[in-house]
């Protein structure tokens, strides 16, 4: 019998549970694996690379697998979120703090040190953690190995073994299971193995270039550029055929979708982004801000980030329209024109339509589109070859590229998982996200219905929330959850413990004005009576 002293008199154990004895076996495992790519990291001369990689990565899958084994098939199906807040990793205790600093500067070291990793340059051959990739890459792809192959084949592991962990911890609930089989499938094989199937293709005559086939613009924003646009062109009917899927993504399936589904079928079901926080970055889901200042600032930042992904993008492909007619036939003012033309036509049917249901936000949206306008006549005026407000088009690319696409979606977006929680870059700074919010909020079928007759105020739905949404205040009034930040995850219905929550895909009438139920203290009861 224990001799412990405990003074807390809550019903549930204040103390976390220790690590069982197979956890503490699965947790050597998968160190093991880590301590192999370490030694590679430390240019440790392993005499066969592809086997070493093999059993790396194989301890690493099999350590995790085992871990979650025990710690969910031991147990009953059901919410498993015991203990989070007692445990260091996940309430920004110690261990929350040294692993968001190990993935900070793992991701530092990535984006701008890649020699430090081995990367090869001038030629020469890699070495250390890049080498050791080396025989899988070149199995897939017939070159060698970057650090974007190591850092795509650590992010699809992660993704693929934390999707099984997420699996048998939400085992009760089907919409999980299917849509992290989703993220796992998509990451696998369009982001991972297709792009690398492709290089496959490659000759001295003919070359593809890389492509994420689920990446839509703005997030790969390099896909406008020349050299790309050249590639393309240069591939003949496939590049063509590529060209042409990544604009149809844009304007015609990404609307149809989100009209039909909410943004749901992409940030929960289809993104890399999204599906590396849903499965690895599970555990830190709760420590999301759900402060009033966080949400001012999400509102802000995302559209500002968006605003500037329009304008640099606009900018780079207006810099070299008109080099050669013969491959491109679109002029600068024609293009500068459309662009203008077709935000106006979205704003107008926005403000005559749709204003009812943005409601305060509707002044937000007019300053972000006279921001835009101005700025695009700006590039007009200010406009000379190759320079846009007296900058290289390329410096405002590169600019944007080191702010938002590493700095923002990488270095603060990942590594700052045990500290911002799993969806900082998708809450607060991914201009797909703020697209498909807009879509969401004011065209979409989508909404999470509430039961507010049947919640009890547990504020699970509310705690575990990625996004930072106070769901809880929506369910105690029975009102429709239609959020632009929400993802669709559908955690909240997932732990609720009474059923409130429920995602629906529904008629466009009454999802934002919905029937709210009536409580005690939102009306005087009595002048309420006496007015039917």
């Amino acid at each position: 019998m224990s001799n412990k002293l405990n003074h807390s008199m809550s019903l549930a154990s204040p103390d976390a549970n220790g690590i069982s004895t197979k956890q503490k076996i699965a947790l050597a495992i998968g160190f093991i694996g880590l301590f192999i790519l370490a030694l590679a990291l430390f240019n440790t001369n392993l005499p066969n690379q592809g086997a070493f990689l093999t059993i790396s990565l194989g301890l690493i899958t099999v350590g995790t697998i085992l871990y979650a084994n025990d710690a969910y098939l031991t147990k009953h199906e059901g919410i498993k979120n015991d203990q989070v807040w007692f445990k260091s990793i996940s309430s920004r205790g110690v261990l929350g703090w040294l692993t968001g600093v190990g993935l900070t500067a793992f991701y530092i070291v990535l984006y701008f040190y890649a020699d430090l990793l081995g990367l090869g340059t001038n030629g020469e051959a890699n070495t250390g953690l890049v080498a050791l990739f080396d025989p899988l890459s070149r199995l897939l792809s017939g070159n060698p190995a970057s650090q974007w192959f190591v850092y795509g084949t650590l992010y699809t592991i992660a993704i693929i073994a934390f999707g099984y962990k997420f699996i048998l911890k939400y085992r009760h609930n089907r919409y999980q299971q299917i849509r992290t089989v989703s993220v796992m499938f998509f990451q696998l094989g369009f982001a991972f193995l297709i792009p690398e199937f492709m290089a496959r293709l490659n000759s001295d005559t003919f070359k593809l270039p890389y492509y994420d086939l689920k990446n839509v613009w703005p997030l790969n924003y390099y896909n406008f550029e020349q050299y790309r646009i050249d590639e393309f062109i240069n591939a003949g009917n496939i590049g063509l055929a590529l060209l042409i899927f990544g604009v149809a993504s844009i304007f015609i399936i990404t609307p149809i979708l989100t009209y039909k589904f909410g943004k749901r079928w992409y940030c929960s079901w289809v993104c890399g982004c999204g599906g590396l926080a849903e499965t690895a970055g599970d555990s830190f889901r709760q420590l999301s801000s759900k402060k009033l200042s966080a949400w001012r600032l999400e509102r802000w930042l995302i559209h500002t980030v968006l605003v500037f992904a329009v304008v640099m993008t606009t900018a780079v492909v207006y810099t070299y329209l008109g080099y050669d007619p013969n491959k491109y036939w679109l002029t600068k003012d024609v293009f500068l024109m459309s662009v203008a033309g077709f935000l106006t036509f979205i704003f107008a049917g926005v403000m005559i339509f749709k204003r009812k249901e943005l409601g305060k936000d509707a002044k937000y949206g007019a300053v972000g589109y006279f921001v835009v306008i101005a700025l695009l006549i700006g590039i007009h005026v200010f406009g000379d070859t190759g320079k846009i407000f007296f900058l290289k088009a390329e410096t405002l690319r590169s600019s944007y590229g080191f702010a938002i696409g590493s700095i923002f979606s990488g270095v603060i977006g990942t590594g700052f998982y045990p500290i911002l929680g799993n969806r900082a870059w998708c809450r607060f700074g991914c201009p797909m996200a703020a697209i498909l919010g807009f879509q969401q909020r004011l065209f979409s079928k989508f909404r999470i219905t509430t039961n507010g007759g049947q919640c009890i105020s547990c504020g699970n739905c509310s705690t575990y929330c990625e996004m930072g949404i106070d769901v809880r205040a929506y369910a105690q009034k029975g009102e429709n959850i239609v959020r632009s930040s929400c993802v669709g995850c559908g955690i909240c219905s997932a732990v609720c413990p009474r059923g409130v929550l429920k995602l629906e895909n529904d008629k466009l009438d009454g999802r934002i004005s919905s029937n709210e139920i009536l409580l005690g203290n939102d009306v005087d009861l009595m002048d309420y009576v006496n007015k039917k």
